[in-house]
């Protein structure tokens, strides 16, 4: 559906629909609801890029089943956890400003976004099984943890997820699970604020509209956008904008010229999933299942095997297989964005990683020309019974891992989501990838403290906020807070229909 508002100066201007844009957009507009926002999309309808159901896992990343977020073991055996512990009190932020909105009647219908879907590890052999023990040892003895469970026993395992020990002839395995992971679908939730956020007094929405171009004009922006549909260049100025536009985002920040953006380039990686229909087989599986990500693969391309709620239906998928690509974005991308993102400024810091990074090009080409037989091959190490006439290949997403100079070194940033603003603060960018949707509430958050930081300096500023997020500025994570933050837990799950 084409949305067509338009707002003339506003104070913000987001550009992007997806998660991030509308959690912004949403928690400014009530925190101070005389702001004026507008938001431009590049697609006809919102939040068809990264965001969309079916362009990601849909799993609500909190360190839960995700082996990826912990390394491997250390010296003493152990295995550091501290990540999965912030993730995890990140994510229950979003779920907190999204009961908010649930219970303000901003949005309606949270089991259109949010379902609750078992979360499970899944190893085999020794040294993963010796792991997946050490990991669990140290998730359990943290209170967000206490309900994880163990076993190396195939008919529990059977009895979690049955699909994974159907024909299972390869062993040891072990696995863990929490009963409190979630399934979401982020395309909804964003569509939803959105939704509400046009309704607003001073906020508008054109989606169809390309921003070509990013010009400094005094204390704010000038931004340029095409209307794809007329040709049609607007002009439109804002004090603050913010760039939540996916693989778009880098290119933005360039024309953008400022000093943050220097160095910084771009690698994209388009992705692939196997999906199953059959009800039959989908019936058998309700959980969300990580393994260990396979060699030489980059961080989205840790295999999992999914219950997906998309549209009110439970499907099953497997994946993601990745792909080697030259797009930045899914719909609206080019073959030439990535030779178009090469600057003077990053060119040495893209031919290093070129140099340093080929296996992982041979990597992604292997993976883009697998066969369907090959495919089926890593399915079997999940589900040794599947069977290809159960499963299609589809194209999901585009990620375009952030690439910058650390150290005077060059490297591709695998984890977390990288937050460019400038230094007067009037331009905020995102980049980066996992587990950037689930926690996309505490990113914007960062971003309301450090370009908005008057919104939270008053006692009714600050009142607001807490009302939106209640653990706004308490640390979770200490044994003291264990109660409160349970107690804090069920009154959420309550408004997101989660039990």
């Amino acid at each position: 559906m084409k949305h067509s508002s338009h707002v003339e100066n506003p104070d913000v201007i987001l550009i992007g629909s997806g998660v991030m844009s509308a959690n912004l957009g949403a928690m400014l507009k009530r925190l101070e609801p005389s702001l004026s926002l507008q938001v431009y999309e590049v697609t006809e309808d919102l939040a068809q890029e990264s965001s969309h159901g079916w362009n990601n896992a849909g799993t609500g990343h909190a360190g839960i089943c995700e082996l990826s977020y912990t390394p491997k073991r250390e010296a003493d055996g152990s295995v550091d956890v501290a990540r999965v512990i912030a993730i995890f009190e990140q994510f229950e932020q979003s779920k907190q400003f999204w009961s908010y909105a649930v219970a303000a009647g901003m949005i309606d219908q949270p089991k259109d976004f949010i379902n609750p879907v078992a979360h499970i590890s899944f190893v085999h052999g020794e040294e993963e099984v010796d792991f997946l023990r050490a990991r669990h040892a140290g998730m359990a003895a943290h209170h967000f943890f206490q309900g994880m469970e163990y076993t190396t026993d195939g008919a529990t395992i059977g009895r979690w997820a049955p699909l994974l020990m159907k024909d299972r002839t390869v062993f040891p395995v072990a696995a863990t699970k929490m009963d409190s992971g979630t399934d979401v679908n982020f395309g909804v939730i964003s569509r939803k604020l959105l939704g509400w956020l046009e309704k607003q007094p001073g906020c508008g929405i054109a989606s169809n509209h390309r921003v070509v171009d990013l010009v400094k004009d005094g204390a704010g922006w000038e931004v340029s956008a095409r209307d794809l549909a007329t040709g049609e260049i607007r002009k439109n100025r804002a004090k603050f904008v913010f760039v939540g536009a996916g693989g778009g985002s880098l290119h933005l920040l360039q024309k953008s010229g400022i000093a943050e953006s220097k160095g910084l380039g771009g690698f994209p990686i388009g992705g692939q999933w196997l999906v199953c229909d059959n009800p039959e087989i989908v019936k058998q599986h309700q959980a969300k299942v990580y393994g260990q990500a396979l060699a030489a693969a980059p961080t989205m391309a840790v295999p999992h095997l999914d219950t997906r709620v998309l549209d009110g239906k439970k499907t099953l998928l497997f994946g993601p297989f990745a792909a080697w690509t030259t797009k930045f974005l899914h719909k609206k991308g080019s073959w030439t964005d990535l030779p178009g993102s090469i600057k003077p400024d990053n060119l040495a810091t893209m031919i290093k990683i070129a140099i340093h990074n080929l296996p992982l090009v041979r990597y992604l080409v292997q993976q883009g020309t697998q066969s369907m037989k090959d495919r089926m091959e890593v399915l079997h190490i999940f589900y040794p019974g599947a069977k290809a006439e159960d499963w299609k290949l589809i194209d999901a997403g585009i990620r375009v891992q952030a690439i910058k100079k650390t150290d005077g070194e060059a490297g591709i940033v695998h984890y977390g989501t990288e937050v460019i603003t400038n230094s007067d603060r009037s331009i905020s960018a995102l980049l980066g990838a996992s587990p950037g949707a689930s926690v996309s509430v505490n990113i914007v958050l960062e971003v309301v403290k450090m370009c908005f930081p008057h919104l939270l300096a008053s006692e009714a500023g600050l009142a607001r906020m807490k009302e939106m997020i209640p653990g706004y500025d308490e640390d979770f994570k200490r044994p003291e807070k264990a109660e409160r933050f349970r107690e804090l837990q069920r009154g959420v799950n309550q408004i997101l229909q989660l039990g």
